[in-house]
């Protein structure tokens, strides 16, 4: 069907808003279906009270305490949730005193602050801030930091993390496969006391022990391994000309969710585009943002370690500060991990008691 076009409206979305509208992208399918985009007279987060259980999200994960931030022997701890995908912070500033192996999920590593080693059946990788690590199902591994003060935000999907289909764009757009980094083996065969291999079967951890040190790997070929990718080395693709949505970041996939990457890029340079995200309402996914570093233009009151979720069916998009400002502003400074989930999320008990439990408010004009 071809497009319809009623009313007052732009040209072309993001670009030459009539004045005094307000654009609102109403898209299915995340950013990939169809979609309207309606002009409105009033901000659609204008609101001034909600009802019932649906409304936007804020999680400090500053103030979350997982137990292995002083022990050595506890766990990362979940504060976001679905079926199909879980979120986690881990502090550890101790190495693991026993191997850990997730037969519940693959999981996907950012490295929000800390480095160190993550041994592996494959073998060793360091780590270091801005690192994505993706640790495949049942893999054997230990966190061996070299720092305290570290901030791991861990995702755990029930598919692989597989990289984005990059279409007309090219197989080295947003990185080059060149600098994924894999380890090589390293096996440790001097290490004759028994380890621990703790294995989470249906979110419950069972133990094997061994008289020898598990990593005893000499070698491995194959498609399917432990590897690394930092953010630095991702380009982001832009536009000069018009606001790209958030699906052209896309960093992995799942079967349950889309990773992206939101990094410092130039901002759009013709005088009638929109510079901030549009407002839109999530139609068919959750939206999970991770605030890693930098100045978070769009949103107030926001700092690193900090998490918004925005579940389907209400709105969101910039802060009214944002909108004022946008066009002063010729770049983002900014850092942060987005998962767009396919079925909701759930705020569990301890993303709960860190919530900021005002943040529908920080839309109000000031």
């Amino acid at each position: 069907m071809y497009p319809l076009q009623k009313g007052k409206t732009a040209k072309q979305a993001h670009v030459g808003l009539p004045n005094g509208t307000f654009e609102e992208e109403h898209g299915r399918k995340g950013f990939y279906g169809k979609s309207a985009h309606l002009y409105h007279v009033h901000p659609p987060t204008g609101w001034i009270r909600f009802e019932g259980k649906l409304r936007p999200h804020c999680i400090d994960c500053n103030k979350l305490q997982p137990t292995d931030f002083k022990d050595a022997k506890g766990s990362p701890v979940a504060f976001l949730g679905n079926n199909d995908v879980k979120l986690y912070v881990s502090r550890r500033s101790e190495p693991m005193p026993f191997y850990c192996r997730n037969a519940d999920g693959d999981e996907l590593y950012f490295i929000h602050r800390g480095e160190g080693t993550i041994e592996t059946d494959f073998g060793p990788l360091d780590f270091e801030k801005g690192d994505y690590i993706n640790i495949p199902r049942a893999v054997t591994y230990r966190i061996v930091p070299r720092t305290k003060d570290n901030f791991l935000l861990i995702i755990q999907s029930k598919t692989e993390f597989e990289q984005p289909e990059k279409g007309l764009i090219g197989q080295h757009a947003l990185y080059d496969p060149a600098v994924i980094t894999t380890p090589e083996p390293k096996p440790i065969l001097d290490d004759h006391k028994e380890w621990e291999v703790r294995i989470k079967v249906d979110d419950e951890f069972s133990s094997i022990f061994y008289p020898f040190n598990p990593i005893d790997v000499v070698g491995w070929k194959g498609d399917l391994t432990v590897w690394k990718l930092n953010m630095r080395d991702i380009r982001p693709i832009m536009s000069p000309r018009a606001h790209l949505p958030p699906s052209a970041h896309t960093t992995f996939v799942t079967q349950g969710a889309v990773v992206c990457s939101f990094l410092p890029r130039p901002l759009e340079e013709d005088p009638e585009a929109i510079k901030v995200p549009f407002f839109h309402r999530n139609t068919d996914y959750d939206e999970f943002i991770f605030y890693h570093d930098g100045n978070f233009f769009s949103k107030d009151n926001i700092g690193a370690g900090m998490v918004t979720l925005h579940p389907r069916g209400i709105h969101h998009g910039p802060h009214p500060k944002a909108l004022k400002n946008q066009a002063t502003k010729t770049h983002t400074d900014e850092y942060a991990v987005m998962l767009d989930g396919l079925n909701p999320i759930n705020v569990l008990p301890a993303g709960e008691a860190a919530e900021w439990k005002e943040y529908w408010k920080s839309w109000a004009e000031k």
